[in-house]
């Protein structure tokens, strides 16, 4: 038997529960991994919450780890038992010591990535890959405003960006996230606590305001977000953590500037095994380069998969989170 967090009903954290379920076994194209390490992140609580719906009832949860490979189902030829491997898409049920899932959303961890680094940044690091490589391909000297840019997301965007020579404007929430974020490699921070964020990047840029904005909160950023940007810049929806953007009127756009406006996903561009290793190539790379490093700031057992996700979602959390089968 192995142990995996399940929810029955959606709802608050405690909703979560630590159950003993046979493994299953792989399929035709599909992979058994011992997790040694989990991610954590903000999808997850999306799902238990119930603004993305599980495909059914009761579910597991997560989509992110990092382990080994310990059963190959029919005619998975690129994997074998033994190996060192990262996933960070797939059927949710990585809360767990064993999760079964196709062998085309999972990689070959190089052997210089641990896996507590790879379950910490697999989706995160593939995250920033596609803003900022693909989404919009920055070539530096663009001057972009990144909310959240002390979490696990935005720490790897402050340190890829200049390592491009990119200006971000990061927002948090303390005057320590703002030295986090900062230490990370952000160009500027605001603290939205005390300071008007649009004023505040107007001073920042003498006027001229920023060419991209990311925002992964949703929709109590929305209009901020769309006032810090110039004439023709490029909104990038990313997540909801504090509930979707809903009742847009895209008349706003003209109005604030001629403005342009996407809602990119990791699912969107890693959409086949080649997009999906061409990406963690690239974000291998820049972990191996030194130019990003993963700060893992919070390590929780399994069985605390509430106590952690109440912690990221009050946002008490900095860096990146793993859960510890």
């Amino acid at each position: 038997m192995s142990q995996r967090i399940e929810f029955a009903e959606t709802g608050g954290a405690e909703v979560l529960q630590m159950v003993e379920a046979a493994p299953k076994a792989p399929g035709p194209g599909e992979v058994r991994v011992c997790n040694k390490a989990v991610g954590l992140n903000f999808i997850d609580i999306y799902f238990r919450t119930g603004l993305y719906p599980a495909p059914s009832m009761p579910s597991g949860l997560g989509t992110e780890g990092a382990g080994v490979v310990e059963a190959v189902g029919e005619g998975v030829t690129h994997l074998k038992e033994g190996d060192r491997v990262a996933y960070a898409q797939g059927p949710l049920g990585a809360y767990a010591e064993q999760h079964t899932l196709p062998a085309d959303k999972v990689v070959i961890l190089p052997d210089d990535v641990d896996f507590e680094t790879a379950a910490a940044s697999m989706l995160k690091g593939l995250t920033v890959q596609y803003l900022l490589r693909q989404t919009y391909p920055l070539k530096g000297g663009e001057t972009i405003l990144f909310h959240a840019a002390a979490g696990g997301v935005g720490s790897i965007a402050c340190q890829w960006a200049r390592a491009l020579g990119v200006k971000l404007i990061g927002t948090v929430s303390t005057a320590e996230k703002a030295a986090l974020a900062e230490k990370s490699g952000a160009w500027a921070t605001i603290n939205y606590s005390t300071e008007d964020v649009v004023e505040r990047v107007r001073e920042l840029t003498d006027g001229a305001m920023c060419d991209l904005v990311y925002d992964s909160i949703g929709k109590d950023t929305w209009e901020t977000s769309l006032d810090c940007l110039k004439s023709r810049g490029l909104m990038v929806s990313f997540g909801n953590a504090s509930g979707p953007v809903e009742g847009v009127n895209i008349g706003i756009l003209n109005q604030k500037g001629a403005l342009f406006v996407t809602r990119p996903s990791l699912n969107g561009y890693a959409d086949t095994r080649e997009r999906l290793e061409m990406m963690c190539e690239d974000f291998f790379a820049m972990l191996n380069s030194g130019q990003v490093s993963i700060d893992i700031a919070q390590r929780y057992p399994l069985s605390e998969a509430g106590k952690a996700q109440e912690a990221l979602q009050s946002r008490q959390t900095t860096g990146s989170t793993i859960l510890l089968p």
